[in-house]
Parts: structure tokens; sequence; C-alpha cells
């Protein structure tokens, strides 16, 4: 049992008892513990299977390639639809929700799908980065902003962009503008953190 992970479903108090009875029975399975991301995930020769999570109004399981589960009992959604491709949900709302017998049986489909080699990678992509004009002002007025930005690889240059051009108001993208700049000029990629837990 990985300390880390007891933290964090300690510190999720509304819903700790679930968490607790969802960790239960996957450490009945061959996994080892981890916290990735923040959140604990489940890890059988050296891929991550499934994760829990918890939220306001739900806590649940991620399966990072459920997309090749059978699903026979349609518990399964896609959280993001249009953008996750593999990682499919399974939200609960009460404890009664959790049945662990068909907990342990899409872990373990999810499992021998691993072993398999059923995986469905990540598509890269390939467009041509498109920095905001809020973002490239402040690179044209600060030559080390602009060496510790071009520094990055083209993927967190793209994290730093889309942070930026996906604010919808001018005012949210100066106040993200602002939070990014001492991260940029740090070395610190957008979502660095989440990377190292």
């Amino acid at each position: 049992m990985n300390d880390k992970v007891t933290t964090y479903i300690q510190e999720k108090t509304k819903w700790t008892q679930e968490l607790t009875l969802l960790r239960s029975v996957l450490l009945e399975l061959p996994f080892k513990e981890s916290i990735k991301w923040g959140a604990p995930v489940y890890v059988h020769k050296g891929k991550n299977i499934v994760g829990l999570s918890a939220f306001k109004n739900h806590f649940g399981l991620w399966f990072f390639q459920g997309v090749f589960l059978a699903d026979k009992a349609k518990v399964l959604e896609n959280a993001q639809e249009g953008k996750t491709q593999a990682m499919r949900q399974w939200r609960f709302y009460k404890i009664e929700d959790i049945q662990p017998e068909l907990v342990k049986q899409y872990a373990l489909e999810a499992i021998k799908n691993s072993e398999e080699g059923k995986e469905l990678k990540p598509k890269r992509n390939t467009k041509p980065i498109q920095i905001p004009k809020e973002l490239q002002i402040e690179l044209d007025k600060n030559e080390r902003l602009k060496e510790a930005f071009n520094a990055f690889s083209l993927s967190k240059q793209r994290e730093y962009t889309t942070y930026i051009s996906e604010a919808k108001r001018e005012v949210t993208k100066l106040k993200r503008l602002e939070k990014i700049i001492p991260m940029i000029l740090n070395g610190t990629g957008l979502h660095d953190k989440y990377k190292n837990c």
C-alpha cells in the first residue's frame, strides 16, 4: 500500500469510505499502487491500467485503455467526447453503486488487454503553433522570456499557447499570461507539477 494513496483518500472526506472500498478491490489484483497526476493509479507490468478519482458530485475509476473493454454492463463513458480517445470513466454516486466483483472483472479484463498489447496511442498534434497576440507582445518585449519559451519542446509551447487562447475574455487571457510568465522564465512546463507526482 502506498502512503500517498492513503493520504489522497483521507483528504477526500466526502468519498473516503467509497474510495477505500474501491482501493481494497484493486489491491486484491496484481497491481502496483502509485500516485500520478495527483491521483491514485494502478499499474501492471509498467503500464497504467486504472486510476481512482474523486470529484464534487461523484467518484470513480478511469481505465487508461478503456476503449478496448467489452463493457457488457454498460457502465463506462467517455468523459470528454471528441477529446479523449482511449480512456473511459466509470462513475459512482454512492457506495451502493460499487459492485466489487464487477469492478474486478473490468480490471482483470483491462490487465489482459494490456498484456495482449491493446493500446491506443495518443495522436500527436502536428499543427503549427499559433502564438496568441497577448503572449507574442510579451515575447517581443522581453528577450529573456523569448529565449526561455523557445527552449521548450513544441508540446510544452503548445500547452502555454493553448492555455492563453482557450480563455474567452481578454481579462482572463491577461490573468493567465501574468501567471505563466514566471513559469516560462523558470523553465517550468505548464503541466509539469502533474507529471512528477
